[in-house]
């Protein structure tokens, strides 16, 4: 009999191991996507066929220092044309990697090489803008850090991507992509979460150890809420951006899909501590995500007063006296009627799809602005959410401050590259517009991207 796909089933499978904070491979300067077979679920299931960057699930963490010129060739080894997208970093229009409106596709056999500057340091990553709904769920992604002149000392500096994936009772990725279901309601999510490409039981840390942590959600859908328990992690960058550090609101770090967070934990000093990470974002279907085991000698009896503050990267600041603004309401999806009736929005829609951005439907990546933002001004731009399900909204090749939520200002006006929008609600957003060119604006909810949650600003 075949076993049931289940996280309860592959802890206990797994109960055995306790997987370290993995040393994730240092890029070259060549990606290879093609093809792989991975163990992505512990025995007794077999191994997994996906599609991956470097033949891992994530691929290579690319590492640079900020300032420095980065180039990569990407070779595509697959059955079907693809791109990479650089998410966050603000960069040249043409090495964005969105198909057809900043480059052609490469082809299966051909290869492209991206160069550009990195003038933030802070937490990325990579991966296709090309079918991305399926070429992301089958693995294709990794992270990309670019890192300060100072960091703050920790004893561990670490990175989990954080992913979910819908597999059969055979540990094979479910070809079920483009389903009008996922696409009409909340995604394609999953039934198995992995960390770095594996389901662990442990994580064996030292007792006392201080962990910068920087978290990457790379799920087409799943958004995390990690409540790590009884540790107090402090917030010290959102999307790459430095933010004053802080404990997370209701003590609950929220991660939308695209979305990073870069934390400080200290470890309990107790040798044998164990702390649960529970993943509470839908509360209906909590599970633990992971434990956090002190294990060895203590490193120190309390927390080291070390500063943990980042410094902030060269961002330039909106003027908002003189800012120009503009409104995008998103409507669309299951029981998006009932929303809109409710808020009092009336709005005729066009195009093929569920989702709609000022009433239109985003058919493929090339196709006429939704706004056109005059270089060099402030541009804010009031977001609407009026449909049933929550929105990730990106925007390229800029980060813009969050200023405010249903009217009241944000705690610390953070920046972002990709900002969760709850349904009903109204969030301002506000940014330079320094950076020319056709840009991707959509939901990064893959799903909701393909079925029209998908637009185009021009800055020039």
């Amino acid at each position: 009999m075949t076993p049931h796909l289940s996280r309860r089933a592959f802890l206990a499978a797994s109960a055995a191991t306790a997987l370290p904070l993995p040393a994730l491979a240092l890029s070259g300067h060549r990606l290879r996507a093609a093809p792989a077979r991975v163990r992505l679920v512990p025995e007794p299931w077999g191994e997994t066929d996906v599609w991956s960057y470097g033949g891992t699930v994530p691929g290579p963490v690319l590492r640079a220092r900020q300032g420095e010129r980065l180039s990569v060739t990407v070779e595509n080894a697959l059955s079907a044309p693809t791109t990479v997208h650089w998410h966050g970093l603000r960069l040249p229009n043409a090495m964005d990697g969105v198909p057809h409106l900043t480059q052609a596709p490469i082809a299966p056999g051909a290869s492209f090489t991206y160069a550009f500057d990195l003038p933030d340091a802070g937490t990325f990553w990579y991966h296709p803008h090309m079918q991305s709904a399926e070429q992301v769920g089958r693995g294709l992604y990794g992270a990309l850090i670019v890192e300060e002149d100072t960091a703050p000392r920790v004893d561990h500096d670490t990175i989990w991507v954080l992913d979910d994936w819908r597999l059969t009772p055979e540990a094979a990725i479910s070809d079920d992509f483009g389903q009008r279901h996922d696409q009409s309601h909340a995604g394609r999510l999953g039934n198995t979460v992995t960390i770095n490409g594996t389901v662990p039981e442990g994580v064996a840390l030292r007792p006392g150890a201080r962990i910068r942590l920087r978290l990457v959600n790379a799920a087409n859908a799943r958004i995390f809420g990690l409540d790590f328990g009884p540790l107090i992690p402090r917030i010290i960058a959102l999307d790459g951006q430095p933010v004053t550090p802080h404990a997370p609101e209701g003590g609950m770090v929220t991660l939308a899909p695209a979305q990073r967070a870069d934390l400080i934990l200290d470890m309990p000093a107790t040798s044998g501590a164990r702390v649960s990470i529970t993943d509470r974002f839908y509360p209906q279907a909590a599970y633990a995500l992971v434990d956090l085991v002190a294990e060895g000698a203590p490193l120190r009896d309390s927390p080291p007063n070390w500063p943990v503050a980042l410094a902030p990267n060269p961002l330039p600041e909106p003027d908002l006296s003189g800012a120009i603004r503009h409104e995008v309401t998103f409507t669309g999806g299951a029981m998006g009627g009932m929303v809109t009736r409710d808020m009092g929005i009336k709005t005729a829609h066009h195009g093929n799809g569920f989702w709609f951005l000022n009433g239109q439907a985003g058919e493929g990546h090339d196709h006429p602005p939704l706004l056109l933002l005059e270089e060099g001004r402030s541009h804010v731009i009031s977001m609407t959410n009026a449909t049933a399900f929550p929105h990730p909204i990106h925007l390229h090749g800029h980060s813009f401050r969050v200023l405010g939520r249903n009217g009241r200002p944000t705690q610390h006006l953070e920046w972002r590259d990709t900002v969760l929008m709850a349904p009903r609600e109204r969030v301002e957003i506000c940014f330079v517009a320094d950076n020319p060119g056709d840009w991707m604006f959509h939901c990064h909810i893959l799903e909701h991207q393909a079925a029209g949650m998908m637009a185009v600003l021009r800055v020039g």
